[in-house]
């Protein structure tokens, strides 16, 4: 049975962050809010929580996590990230955009894309985010909360916090609550690997990101 930490969802206990921190870091996977949907996260640096987040998920290992870094130099030792790629960036983030850039040695092999050693990274708008991952100092896992079915399918978003809050409670260890109503609408997930940026699914904000045609040829 899960533990639920009610947290403020603007201005987090410092106490309760530093529990959940702890948690983290001796292994626990949780569930928490972002600013996109609910999602299914761990400390990146905990191998055990991430082979768990991995099977929770039903993922391969040549299938990428995403996880979270606090800003845009975070971002910067964890992947490589060209001049043209950090002034698209920096204009979109912090936000529901997802980056797929070239991963650096700092990226556990179980979290990136093995074959174009890639990696999915986000910089979250959330409050709550943001605290825990100024308190862990190291990216979080992000993986968004929807299970797939026996058939590997994977359902509609459950807008049912109480409903969702129960499917995890025997599956995770922690569960954020930060009193709001989960969202529905996944992140903008955007390839960062090539000269020009390239829309792979298109989320909440999407239509901002088309920033990148003035800022690539300018």
């Amino acid at each position: 049975m899960a533990t639920i930490y009610t947290v403020h969802p603007e201005n987090p206990q410092i106490r309760r962050i530093e529990e959940i921190k702890e948690a983290l870091q001796n292994g626990a996977v949780m569930l928490y809010p972002t600013d996109t949907v609910y999602a299914i996260g761990c400390d990146l640096n905990v191998k055990s929580a991430v082979e768990r987040v991995r099977r929770l998920k039903q993922l391969s290992n040549d299938k990428p996590l995403t996880f979270l870094c606090s800003s845009l130099s975070n971002i910067a030792q964890y992947a490589w990230v060209s001049d043209s790629a950090y002034r698209i960036m920096k204009s979109l983030i912090p936000g529901p955009y997802t980056f797929v850039l070239p991963a650096t040695k700092l990226v556990p092999r179980l979290v990136m894309n093995p074959k174009r050693r890639t990696s999915g990274i986000r910089v979250p708008d959330h409050p709550v985010c943001q605290s825990l991952l100024l308190a862990l100092g190291n990216p979080i896992i992000s993986t968004s909360a929807h299970l797939p079915d026996e058939n590997g399918k994977t359902p509609a978003v459950d807008l049912e916090q109480a409903r969702l809050f129960d499917e995890f409670d025997s599956l995770v260890d922690i569960i954020v609550d930060d009193g709001k109503k989960p969202g529905f609408q996944v992140s903008t997930i955007v390839d960062m690997t090539e000269q020009e940026p390239v829309i792979l699914r298109k989320g909440l904000g999407w239509e901002a990101a088309t920033v990148w045609a003035s800022l690539v040829s300018s």
